[in-house]
């Protein structure tokens, strides 16, 4: 006579709960790979953000720095030029980003300079008043690629004139300006007296996401572990009760 089904150690659930904690053991190993991977291209962002500014002499810009590279630009602000990102938060408050072309050396060739971060006023219809210093000026900052195609409303790009623009989209600033400019954009690390903050993030490549993800992996595979483990244990101590019961 056959023992009863529920004395018997079942294949199934054997079979899942090591299935269950090979998989996401191996998941847990891929997003710890893939955190390694971010941490190395990190670095390779950050190491031009961290070495000594090079200074871009004449024609220069029109050669795209690598992003992240911080660089030395001289010469003097076209404020006519200046436009302003909206909806920029900082401290938890809405404000803008102050974007001024700063005209080279060379004549024509102008560089967007994102200056900084300045307050939103309760009254949106007024708009800060920014000062701009006079005269030549050296800015230091760190090179940056914007977006072929931001993101923008269909009213603003129906109707792109006025200073205050959701996004900076170079080829929509080109046409408006009648102006050449860079194909990047700086944003300035250098101190001035003209009362922005420059508190810039530094670049996010998702690396703490991944290692949570890897933690919580690592978390149920050691569970479906433990909880397979438990099954094998009480099955085998019921069918060593049951031997014992019958003899």
């Amino acid at each position: 006579m056959n023992p009863p089904r529920r004395r018997r150690l079942r294949a199934v659930p054997l079979i899942a709960g090591v299935t269950l904690a090979l998989l996401a053991l191996q998941l847990g190993h891929w997003q710890t790979r893939r955190a390694a991977e971010k941490t190395a291209l990190q670095a390779e962002y950050l190491a031009p953000a961290r070495s000594q500014p090079q200074a871009l002499g004449t024609g220069s810009p029109a050669e795209s720095p690598a992003e992240w590279q911080t660089v030395e630009l001289r010469g003097q602000w076209h404020v006519a030029g200046s436009i302003l990102l909206d909806n920029r938060v900082h401290g938890g408050r809405a404000g803008y980003h102050v974007i001024t072309p700063l005209q080279l050396t060379e004549p024509g060739v102008r560089v967007l300079v994102n200056r900084g971060w300045v307050p939103a006023s309760p009254d949106r219809a007024r708009l800060p008043e920014i000062t701009t210093p006079d005269g030549p000026v050296t800015v230091t900052g760190r090179v940056r690629h914007p977006a072929d195609k931001p993101f923008t409303l269909g009213a603003e790009a129906a109707a792109p004139a006025g200073i205050v623009w959701q996004n900076l989209d170079l080829q929509r600033y080109r046409a408006a300006s009648q102006a050449a400019v860079a194909d990047f954009y700086l944003q300035q690390t250098s101190a001035a007296v003209d009362g922005l903050i420059r508190d810039w993030p530094q670049p996010d490549a998702g690396i703490e996401r991944h290692r949570g993800y890897a933690v919580q992996w690592y978390a149920l595979a050691l569970l479906a572990t433990a909880l397979t483990l438990w099954y094998v244990w009480n099955a085998f101590r019921s069918i060593q009760r049951d031997k014992r019961t019958h003899h």
